[in-house]
């Protein structure tokens, strides 16, 4: 599938880094490092525009990596970017360590991934069909 992209960044359009990968790194685009400090929150630009067909939207997602050893993950994850969005991509970084993280330009901060979805028609109804689950919610299905 071919998509349009529009890149003012001046890195490198995001790729696959492997046969099986889902997700393609997205970097930052900055002209100063920003300091995310403990708990704080930034919309970090990323300097691409994309154009997707209908039926289709980009996920923004968190980097594992950058999650696990750093504590920084993507606020909104997933994000979505619909098909009818033409601004620039950002990335709503939050720091949950206890430490200041620097975010410099280039740096990879999130993935995204391209996704087919559907849209719901409701259908009104007084009831819906029986389950064994029924109405069974948060933790109904025991922890082990």
């Amino acid at each position: 599938m071919k998509i349009k992209i529009r890149n003012i960044s001046g890195h490198d359009l995001p790729a696959y880094e492997t046969e099986a990968s889902a997700g393609m790194d997205l970097r930052a685009n900055l002209t100063d490092p920003v300091i995310l400090g403990p708990l704080e929150r930034a919309v970090v630009k990323t300097g691409l525009f994309i154009e997707l067909p209908i039926g289709f939207e980009a996920q923004v997602r968190p980097r594992s990596g950058l999650a696990a050893k750093k504590g920084i993950t993507v606020l909104n994850a997933p994000g979505t970017v619909d098909a009818d969005y033409r601004g620039e991509i950002g990335v709503i970084l939050v720091n949950i360590s206890n430490e200041p993280f620097t975010i410099s330009n280039g740096e990879r901060i999130a993935q995204m991934v391209i996704a087919r979805h559907e849209r719901a028609e409701w259908e009104a109804s007084e009831e819906l069909s029986e389950t064994s689950r029924g109405s069974g919610g948060f933790g109904s299905t025991g922890v082990k």
